[in-house]
């Protein structure tokens, strides 16, 4: 017995030891969340420095600027000079960023005029900040070369594909009612613009509605003709939007990302030679084709009068044909304060 008593007390000593252990370290862990919890929740109330900027971006042409702005390092020395930084994912289309950006995955989209407005009609608490680009020819609905479609009167009850809430649905639309068509007259085809090449070579389809650099590679190449495009009927602006409240809490990174924009409209007037071959292989083209491609747009981040009377018309348009169910308040949506202050 003498010998089992203090056994005992050096085991109730040593267990005394652990638990105290044991709860300091507990201790300790819940004091090192709670540290990381204000200090994310300070890091949330932060303006611009230490924010975090989640791009939804998409490889083509439409968007040149922006992809110069990021392969020449605009982009991230314009963040580094606030002490901001970004991420950087790409999607096939408007309609999947909108995806990305309702799911809570990203801030910033860029894209045509369409998706941006089917996004906001759908409550997406989201503003475009600025233009890309514009061209009415970036965007065309293409047959085969040796099809005997030879207007667009003549898609009446034949198959058409084009991405379902795209700005190339809205090209189709307005195209077939100048003929008293709409898309009820045709066999629309849901299909992204990666695919179309492939189901119109294949004869899955009679015609596409596609974008540049696709419009370029398949006239190139000898597989496609332009029926028509969106001379005199759709200027094709192509706009950056924002979340909302990510805008208001970060204004700083929305003029950083403005000011990369700027410098990548600066080389491609000054030296698109440069800047075709700094973003060719994004895009998936030679240099040579890239050059040729960049010509068929304006780019510029000014957001003047012709720009929002045009996204306006697609709105309305839109809204009339049942492409989007809920009006939208164009003053809440387009919003050029940023493009203003860094004018001034």
């Amino acid at each position: 017995m003498k010998k089992i008593l203090p056994l005992i007390l050096a085991i109730g000593l040593s267990m005394f030891a652990f638990v105290g252990c044991s709860s300091e370290n507990t201790e300790s862990s819940d004091s090192t969340q709670t540290a990381a919890n204000e200090q994310s929740e300070s890091k949330d109330e932060t303006n611009d420095g230490g924010a975090v900027l989640r791009i939804a971006a998409q490889p083509y042409p439409l968007y040149t600027p922006i992809y110069v702005a990021y392969e020449k390092g605009y982009l991230k020395e314009e963040f580094d000079n606030i002490g901001a930084s970004y991420t950087w994912q790409e999607f096939k289309s408007g309609p999947l960023v909108n995806e990305a950006v309702a799911a809570g995955e990203a801030d910033l989209g860029f894209m045509a005029d369409l998706p941006a407005i089917i996004a906001k009609s759908t409550g997406q608490p989201i503003e475009i900040v600025d233009n890309v680009a514009y061209g009415e020819k970036g965007l065309a609905v293409l047959v085969k070369n040796d099809s005997e479609i030879s207007g667009v009167a003549d898609l009446k009850g034949r198959k058409v594909a084009y991405a379902t809430g795209s700005y190339a649905q809205h090209l189709l639309a307005v195209l077939l009612d100048k003929e008293g068509l709409s898309l009820d007259d045709i066999e629309s085809v849901n299909l992204g613009a990666g695919d179309q090449p492939a189901a119109l070579a294949n004869g899955d389809v009679d015609a596409i509605v596609i974008w540049e650099q696709y419009i370029s590679q398949l006239t190139n190449d000898g597989t496609a003709k332009v029926l028509a495009d969106g001379t005199g009927v759709k200027r094709g602006n192509m706009i950056t939007y924002f979340v909302t409240d990510y805008a208001d809490k970060n204004p700083e990174v929305v003029k950083a990302w403005i000011r990369a924009l700027n410098r990548g409209n600066e080389l491609l007037k000054n030296n698109p030679d440069e800047a075709a071959e700094a973003v060719a292989e994004d895009f998936g083209v030679d240099a040579e084709l890239m050059k040729k491609i960049i010509k068929n747009f304006t780019y510029q981040t000014e957001l003047t009068d012709d720009d929002i009377k045009e996204i306006t018309a697609v709105k309305d348009f839109s809204l009339q044909a049942g492409i989007i169910s809920e009006d939208v308040d164009m003053n809440e949506f387009i919003n050029t304060k940023y493009l203003d202050e860094l004018d001034k």
